[in-house]
């Protein structure tokens, strides 16, 4: 199975509620032939306040949220990428937002911390977001080698810095995963825009699962989670509410097209004087 699915959830302040319903759609993806499953950002929790995620932040390694991806890994065989789940740091007022690899063996096998903080007034909202209150960011891309490409990982805001990106593309990635939760006016305006551009600038497959609903805490998130292949094209989107979309990346194709097209070897490195 080299079916990649994205998951799209509406997730709420009840950890355990959320994880029945990731692993019911993790089986949906899974009985339609994915061999990799990628949640979205904070699919364990999305609470009453920012504290609240801090409360239930977990030490790296084990806790309900980890040990629950380890076992559906290992019960379904299928890799996965576990959107966000917040991880304990040495700030007891901050967690860091990780999105952990597994393996189909339930193995650990890399962890991504969001890097770039969504600290923003969104004016059609009249709403204030300081994700920096309580997240604590992160300070290295990773790129590691799947069964199913070379995958770069990033998280929701990161997709604003194409300089993140360019690094995953320079360092091999193939596939990109962007776990995220946007708000329904930005998603409205930039969603598709800059996954198609992250895609299409890096000769590179989007894997974009997202929150998409509404949500207890009163915020909607705008959803429309999206597969993307490497020309810049939809191969699946998920407007609203909980589902899957899926994609099978072609390799061989990828490395013809970049072998033709070679947008990446014509890079230059741009300074201002």
């Amino acid at each position: 199975m080299r079916a990649i699915a994205a998951i799209q959830m509406a997730s709420g302040p009840q950890v355990q509620a959320n994880l029945m319903e990731a692993k019911r759609l993790i089986r949906e993806a899974v009985e339609a032939g994915a061999g990799m499953v990628v949640l979205p950002e904070v699919f364990g929790i999305m609470g009453q306040h920012d504290t609240d995620t801090v409360a239930v932040a977990e030490t790296f390694g084990r806790g309900p949220m980890q040990d629950f991806i380890r076992r559906t890994a290992r019960e379904f065989k299928v890799w996965i990428v576990a959107g966000t789940i917040p991880l304990l740091t040495d700030n007891p007022h901050k967690y860091a937002a990780s999105s952990l690899l597994y393996s189909a063996e339930g193995e650990v096998v890399t962890r991504y911390d969001k890097i770039h903080l969504f600290d923003v007034k969104v004016e059609e909202e009249d709403q204030v977001y300081t994700e920096s209150r309580t997240v604590q960011p992160g300070e290295a891309a990773v790129v590691v080698d799947t069964p199913f490409g070379r995958l770069g990982m990033s998280v929701c805001y990161d997709l604003r810095f194409p300089e993140l990106y360019r690094y995953l593309s320079e360092q091999g990635a193939e596939i990109i995963t962007i776990p995220s939760a946007f708000t329904e006016v930005t998603g409205r305006a930039h969603w598709e825009s800059l996954l198609r551009a992250r895609a299409i600038e890096n000769l590179c497959y989007v894997i974009a699962p997202a929150q998409g609903g509404y949500h207890v805490n009163g915020r909607t998130t705008w959803g429309h989670s999206m597969v993307i292949d490497y020309w810049g094209r939809v191969r699946g989107q998920l407007d609203k509410g909980a589902g899957v979309v899926m994609l099978e990346p072609d390799l061989e194709t990828l490395a013809a097209t970049r072998h033709s097209f070679p947008v990446l070897d014509h890079r230059c490195p741009v300074g201002i004087k």
